[in-house]
């Protein structure tokens, strides 16, 4: 090889490195369905520019236990373009309260930052699917 084109490699491996890490935030996984709680709610949703669905629920609840299968799917089927949470509001009541959160299963759609659209109950994968593509290119 030649001096040349060891400096071209050179510099194209410098340019690699000085290069910005990818911007898929620390907590967030495409595919995964996530856990949230009262103390890192907060900083997760503000990790990101994509939509979160957030599925608040409880162990007691069977409607909520019939939608989590779907919330798994759907966190598959959306990966890179929808993040997908869970928050059980008997372990974090105050997150419930902030979202006003009386009835569950409860589905909020967040948007930077924002509560952006809701469902309340077992509405399917049609009905979270219909509520999703509503905030996917507002």
């Amino acid at each position: 090889m030649s001096d040349e084109e060891l400096e071209k490699i050179k510099k194209a491996m410098l340019e690699k490195m000085m290069k910005k890490p990818d911007s898929t935030p620390s907590f967030w996984n495409p595919g995964q369905v996530h856990t949230l709680n009262d103390s890192n709610f907060n900083k997760a949703i503000q990790e990101t520019d994509r939509p979160i669905l957030v599925d608040f629920w409880a162990e007691w609840c069977s409607p909520c236990k019939m939608m989590s299968p779907v919330i798994t799917q759907m966190a598959q089927e959306f990966a890179g373009s929808v993040y997908f949470a869970k928050l059980n509001v008997d372990q974090n009541p105050k997150i419930a309260r902030q979202y006003g959160v009386m009835s569950i299963p409860n589905f909020i759609v967040f948007k930077n930052s924002q509560a952006v659209g809701q469902t309340v109950g077992a509405v399917g994968k049609s009905g979270l699917t219909r509520l999703i593509q509503d905030h996917l290119d507002s």
